[in-house]
């Protein structure tokens, strides 16, 4: 493994074989020059950058965190089950340490954060969030507390982001208030109240989030045969419109058309999260 850039006493770009990796240790680049081969010994962590990620600009990320915030957040992941995405993602390892060090920051000069999407994040990621709070939990035995625990949310969002493969939130917000919006658009269609901690909108949830992913990557589902896509519209026709009703929010949010195919899956499971729902709904009117 050698020298390729020096960022500064503990971190350089290297090469290994025909790849460029991201290594970090105490003293790793003090005095060491492009060319020059690494010292094993000194290698406490290393980075390989996936996804198109550009090394030099993920390499000058890992410079500006302190090595300690990165050992800390990489120990917390290991401790919190999350060993295989903290190997797998090392964008990912990096945005959760850059969010601890802002987070560290406000904590030591009394400064408080609200987020705007907590409930929203609660519900519409649970999973997440329980691990965004897991790692909070994790990180508070080492830093004495400084971490409170509205910071779970944004870690989750972080890991919510994470199937984005992007380096920004952005669309992660972007793709949480489209969820919100959609769920109340169901609910105004169909007059009832979805249950949020249910799990068949929790499918619904899931496929959103896959849904989104595939817009993301230009990856629309599109090769389902017509007939089956009609045969959908026909026997779901109140959930197709609500679809369509969907689709138009898609549309004008993130300037995206559905394919049909897209739209027929989603009326599926528009059918399926209301369901229950409408029944419930029915229900409660026959014994009114």
């Amino acid at each position: 493994v050698d020298v390729l850039r020096v960022f500064n006493n503990n971190v350089v770009l290297a090469k290994d074989g025909n790849s460029e990796v991201i290594l970090t240790g105490r003293g790793i680049g003090f005095q060491a020059k492009p060319g020059q081969h690494v010292d094993d010994a000194k290698i406490v962590r290393r980075f390989v950058p996936a996804d198109g990620k550009d090394p030099d600009h993920m390499a000058q990320q890992v410079a500006g965190i302190p090595p300690e915030i990165i050992r800390l957040v990489t120990d917390a992941m290991n401790r919190t089950g999350l060993k295989e995405q903290a190997d797998r993602q090392p964008a990912l390892v990096l945005a959760l340490s850059d969010h601890i060090c802002g987070a560290i920051r406000r904590s030591q000069n009394k400064q408080t954060i609200e987020y705007p999407l907590e409930a929203e994040v609660r519900s519409l990621y649970a999973s997440e969030y329980a691990k965004g709070k897991a790692l909070v939990d994790a990180m508070n035995t080492y830093l004495g507390g400084a971490l409170p625990d509205c910071e779970a949310v944004a870690l989750a969002l972080h890991l919510v982001n994470a199937g984005f493969s992007t380096g920004d939130l952005s669309a992660t917000y972007t793709m949480t208030g489209v969820i919100q919006q959609m769920l109340t658009v169901i609910e105004g269609y169909y007059g009832i109240t979805l249950d949020q901690n249910s799990v068949n909108v929790a499918r619904f949830i899931t496929h959103l989030r896959y849904l989104f992913v595939r817009i993301h990557q230009h990856e629309q589902l599109d090769d389902e045969p017509e007939p089956i896509v009609e045969s959908i519209k026909t026997s779901y026709p109140k959930a197709s419109d609500c679809a369509n009703k969907l689709a138009i929010i898609v549309k004008m949010r993130l300037n995206v058309s559905l394919s049909e195919a897209e739209i027929a899956y989603l009326t599926l499971h528009v059918a399926r999260v209301t369901s229950h729902a409408t029944e419930s709904h029915e229900n409660d009117d026959t014994n009114a």
